[in-house]
């Protein structure tokens, strides 16, 4: 079966923001200035309280996917009030800098994969199933290049990295519930995710770090971490859905051959 001409357009439009995340960008839009600068010269000490607060932030997280994020139906325009939401825990941490990242960064996880579930949920995922449940953790990883210099980039092969580590984690996790958060399985997927993660969460404290950023604009960061997650989140679902109408392998093939050029989408099942 060949993808429907509006199929067709919502794969490119997932393919152009999985592949071109645009976080640190609207940061610099916002701020006049580019955080790469910041990030060559993080000094140790931050490099380490970003990884505690991030490695502390998924296993919440985890914790928070498996027992409350269920299937029942949105209400009213969840992306808004998740944003505000956001926000709202966004102004405290510009407001009290890197010392809020411990208590700020779980709370901010948890509103983002409220939100991520709620578009998971929009795109037919069924969120009694452990799988899916794990998946909305998995867009924590999309989107942006590992700290781990072995991994892959793109999103294929971003997924195809994290397959087996969610495999394993899923059957785990049937079997043993998260009594034993530190069984290997379980480590093995926070380390995974958290490899790509902790980039965004790093961009993030140091657009805050700007001296003139106080409660404000900590708010307006945050809106746009969490921005940036539902549109992960939004493309990501719309592959598994697509996926689940027309198989994985045809997806995927189409993924990696549609292209925007000189304002026309350009698709091999038609263009050829």
């Amino acid at each position: 079966m060949d993808l429907t001409a509006a199929d067709r357009e919502a794969l490119l439009h997932a393919k152009l923001v999985l592949e071109h995340p645009g976080f640190a960008a609207r940061v610099a839009e916002l701020l006049g200035r580019p955080i790469e600068i910041s990030l060559n010269n993080l000094p140790d000490r931050v490099r380490r309280a970003i990884g505690a607060a991030t490695h502390t932030a998924l296993h919440f997280g985890l914790e928070t996917a498996l027992r409350t994020l269920s299937d029942r139906p949105s209400r009213g325009d969840d992306r808004r009030f998740h944003k505000l939401a956001g926000g709202i825990a966004g102004a405290a941490g510009g407001f009290f800098g890197l010392a809020a990242l411990p208590a700020e960064l779980p709370l901010s996880t948890l509103i983002i994969l409220r939100a991520i579930a709620s578009i998971a949920r929009h795109e037919g995922e069924d969120m009694r199933r452990m799988e899916a449940r794990l998946a909305c953790l998995e867009v924590l990883s999309l989107g942006g290049h590992s700290t781990d210099s072995s991994a892959e980039t793109g999103y294929y092969a971003a997924r195809i990295g994290l397959a087996q580590s969610v495999t394993r984690a899923a059957e785990h996790l049937a079997k043993h519930g998260f009594a034993s958060r530190t069984a290997p399985p379980i480590a093995e997927l926070l380390t995974r995710v958290g490899a790509r993660f902790s980039l965004r969460v790093t961009e993030e404290v140091m657009a805050k770090a700007v001296p003139v950023v106080g409660a404000a604009s900590g708010a307006a960061i945050n809106t746009l971490f969490i921005h940036h997650f539902q549109e992960m989140a939004k493309a990501h679902f719309t592959i598994r859905r697509l996926e689940r109408c027309y198989g994985a392998d045809r997806v995927r093939h189409a993924y990696e051959h549609v292209e925007w050029r000189r304002g026309n989408m350009l698709f091999p099942e038609v263009d050829a």
